[in-house]
């Protein structure tokens, strides 16, 4: 079940990551307090910053939930390893991000590393 966990975790720093992407404390800053909620242009900038929290939150409870089974090295590496291939998927995919062979074959590498560290007890 740990791995499971680990993956969600991965999921969650990818949702993350976007979320930070998104997120701009200049304009969190200057929404004022008075009637936040109200005003749908406040929502735009909420929005980033509720998946900021809630991600981050739940990234961090399922990592360590996952280091609970799995060794912190391992863990780390096959976290932060699949959601850099994540990021770069969702960039590619959602972001009309560019991909040269290069990149590709490095994030083979990686994904040969984490399934040999998922491999190893």
């Amino acid at each position: 079940m740990a791995w499971v966990y680990l993956f969600f975790a991965s999921l969650l720093e990818i949702a993350w990551t976007f979320s930070l992407k998104f997120m701009s404390v200049k304009k969190l800053r200057a929404i004022p307090l008075k009637g936040f909620l109200t005003q749908p242009s406040n929502w735009s900038v909420l929005v980033p910053f509720i998946g900021y929290v809630v991600f981050g939150v739940g990234n961090v409870v399922f990592f360590s939930m996952a280091m609970k089974e799995i060794p912190a090295s391992t863990a780390l590496a096959v976290w932060m390893g699949t959601a850099l291939v994540g990021v770069k998927l969702v960039e590619l995919f959602f972001f009309k991000g560019s991909v040269d062979f290069l990149q590709v074959f490095y994030m083979a590498l990686i994904l040969v590393g984490v399934v040999g560290l998922k491999g190893v007890k």
